[in-house]
C-alpha cells in the first residue's frame, strides 16, 4: 500500500468516526427524558411482551371505539373516594391494590399508561402509583394522538382478564402529596423557599370561570399560574415539549431545583401532569401534589381565596 492510499484510508476512517459521533449528539435531549416516559417506537417493539400491561385510562365508551392492542381499560372514577362531599379525592392504598388486581395487573408488571388528553388523565394514575412507591410505571409520550399519527394500529378487542393479586411495597410513602392544612400554613407564612403553582387555565385562575364541582371561583392566595397544557405540543402531536422549552416555561415559578413546590388544579388531575413534568423531566426534588385541589379548597368558606372578578368589582 503506497503513501497516497494510506492517507486516503486514514481520512476515510476519520470521516466515518466523525459521523458516528454526530449521530449520537441529537439523542442527548431524549436521553435526559424520564425513565418514566416511553416513546411510541419503544412500545412498538415491546407490545407483545407479557410482562408489560398497557392501560387505556379513558372512559369505557372511548376505549370500545378503539384502543392499543392488548390494553386494559381503567377509568379515573374507579380511583376516587366517594365518601367526601366533593369529588376527586383518591382512594386508599388497599382499594387501589384491589382495583388493579381485578384488572389482571400484578405488582410484577411494568405499566404503560395513555389517554387522549395530552396525558393529563394518565398522569393522575401515574401519580397515584408513585404515591405508593410503585416504580415500574410509564407514560406513553403523546398518548393515543401521537400513536395514531405515527401509524400505530388500534383494536376493538378486549383482552381476557383474570383476577390476580397486586401488592404495594411496605416502604414509607414518599412525600409527594400535601393537604389543605399544609397549604394554609405555607400561604400564612413568609417562607421564601415554598411555591404554590396553579396548573389550571387562566380563566379558572382569575376566577372568571367556575368549573363544575367547585363551590366558588378563584384561586389559592400567593399561587402562580402555569397552565399544564403549556408543557405539551397541544392540539398537534400532544407530546412533551423539549427540555429547553420546559425549563423556560417553569422558570417562571422562580424556584430552585431544591425548593418545595406545591401544585394544584381542579381535582388533582392536571396538577399530577405538572408534577410529572417538574419531577421526572426537569428534576425538581421537592414537588407535592395537592390531592383535593380547588374543589376541596373552595368547599371550605373559612379558607382564604382570591378572585379577580371580586377585585374588579371592589374597584
Amino acid at each position: 500500500m503506497n503513501l497516497r492510499t494510506n492517507i486516503l484510508v486514514i481520512l476515510l476512517t476519520l470521516v466515518l468516526f466523525s459521523c458516528k459521533e454526530k449521530i449520537k449528539e441529537p439523542a442527548t435531549d431524549q436521553m435526559l427524558f424520564s425513565k418514566h416516559l416511553v416513546d411510541y417506537s419503544d412500545l412498538f417493539l415491546k407490545q407483545n411482551d407479557t410482562s408489560i400491561k398497557i392501560i387505556d385510562f379513558r372512559l369505557a365508551a372511548l376505549y370500545n371505539k378503539g384502543h392499543l392492542q392488548g390494553a386494559v381499560n381503567l377509568q379515573r372514577s374507579e380511583f376516587q373516594d366517594t365518601n367526601f362531599p366533593y369529588k376527586g379525592m383518591r382512594i386508599n392504598r388497599e382499594d387501589m391494590e384491589k382495583r388493579l388486581g381485578l384488572a389482571g395487573i400484578t405488582d410484577k408488571h411494568t405499566l404503560v399508561i395513555y389517554d387522549d388528553k395530552g396525558l393529563s388523565e394518565a398522569s393522575r394514575l401515574w401519580w397515584l402509583l408513585r404515591l405508593h412507591n410503585f416504580e415500574n410505571v410509564y407514560l406513553l409520550n403523546g398518548g393515543l394522538h401521537h400513536w395514531e399519527q405515527m401509524g400505530g394500529s388500534l383494536s376493538t378487542s378486549s383482552p381476557e382478564i383474570r383476577e390476580v393479586k397486586f401488592k404495594f411495597t411496605e416502604q414509607t410513602t414518599k412525600p409527594i402529596v400535601v393537604g389543605k392544612e399544609k397549604i394554609l400554613e405555607v400561604i400564612s407564612s413568609d417562607a421564601s423557599n415554598v411555591f404554590v403553582v396553579d396548573a389550571r387555565s387562566k380563566k379558572e385562575f382569575d376566577g372568571f370561570y367556575l368549573k363544575e364541582g367547585a363551590k366558588k371561583a378563584g384561586r389559592i392566595p400567593k399561587s402562580i399560574n402555569i397552565d399544564w397544557a403549556e408543557a405539551i405540543d397541544y392540539g398537534n402531536t400532544f407530546t412533551f415539549k423539549s427540555l429547553a422549552e420546559l425549563e423556560n416555561i417553569y422558570k417562571r415559578i422562580g424556584a430552585t431545583k431544591e425548593d418545595t413546590i406545591i401544585v394544584y388544579c381542579h381535582t388533582g388531575v392536571r396538577s399530577s401532569h405538572t408534577t410529572f413534568v417538574l419531577t421526572e423531566l426537569l428534576d425538581y426534588k421537592n414537588v407535592m401534589n395537592y390531592d383535593g385541589s380547588w374543589v376541596e379548597w373552595s368547599y371550605f368558606d373559612q379558607l382564604p381565596f382570591e378572585n379577580d372578578s371580586l377585585i374588579l368589582a371592589k374597584n
